[in-house]
């Protein structure tokens, strides 16, 4: 494994029960790029994200970051390097955008070190670079869908860590909101450097929006590399099983699915 990636995965399993869900599966994820994990539903996409993250527990192999394994490193250390937006989060009723955004500083704060100006301007950057601002005040459950999501995304970017994970951060929006949070997402990675990594189902946006795709199938890595090396008829029809043909999109230039 390339000692110079800072997450990776080296040799995982993971089972529940007696099923399989990742199977012996290596992955490097490049710095500095936007990484979109890709595959039919039960092919391991999230348990692989939660496994990059540390919240869910390899059966064999290890997970990688920095070079050293991350189940034998401190969670403070962790969660000052890596920050995770999981499926569907949840908030306490009645808290407001502001006290949510607040909870990502937390991994930067000791009984000795207590609420500071370095976590004051965290939380006003996070804000601004979401758009929520003007919402600091809101309570979540009064936000739409678009505007919770970058309210938890404006919380994992206040944990100020140069890697981001996102399991599905699109379910539940439509697609305006959709494209709306992927040019967000996008955008942070550009503007700011972070590696961000993220489960996503629709192919054409995932080949829109990455720089580099994974495509899981049986808990393994079927295939990975960028958008137009990858997305082609030939993976469609051997990882989901779909007749389709495959177009550059008029307007992006990026590979776009046509099914059959």
């Amino acid at each position: 494994m390339n000692q110079s990636v800072r997450l990776s995965a080296d040799s995982v399993s993971v089972a529940f029960g007696d099923t399989p869900v990742l199977q012996d599966l290596s992955l490097a994820l490049p710095d500095g790029q936007v990484t979109v994990i890709v595959g039919p539903n039960a092919c391991g996409k999230s348990t692989l994200l939660r496994s990059l993250s540390r919240l869910q527990k390899v059966d064999a192999g290890q997970i990688m970051l920095d070079g050293n394994a991350i189940a034998k490193q401190r969670s403070k250390h962790v969660a000052r390097a890596l920050a995770v937006l999981p499926q569907s989060p949840s908030a306490p009723e009645g808290i407001t955008v502001l006290d949510l955004v607040r909870r990502g500083r937390t991994p930067h704060q000791s009984a000795l070190q207590q609420w500071s100006k370095t976590d004051a301007d965290a939380v006003a950057r996070a804000l601004a670079l979401t758009g929520m601002t003007h919402n600091a005040q809101r309570a979540i459950e009064t936000l739409s869908g678009g505007q919770r999501q970058r309210a938890w995304i404006a919380m994992a970017l206040a944990q100020d860590t140069d890697i981001l994970l996102l399991d599905e951060p699109t379910t539940y929006l439509d697609l305006p909101h959709q494209i709306d949070l992927l040019n967000l997402v996008k955008t942070l990675n550009q503007e700011t450097g972070r590696t961000v990594a993220m489960v996503l189902h629709d192919i054409n946006l995932a080949a829109r929006f990455a720089d580099h795709i994974v495509a899981l199938k049986a808990g393994k890595v079927q295939v990975q590399g960028p958008p137009a090396e990858v997305v082609n008829a030939a993976m469609m029809q051997d990882v989901f099983g779909l007749p389709c043909t495959v177009i550059n999109d008029p307007v992006h230039g990026h590979p776009h699915v046509i099914p059959a």
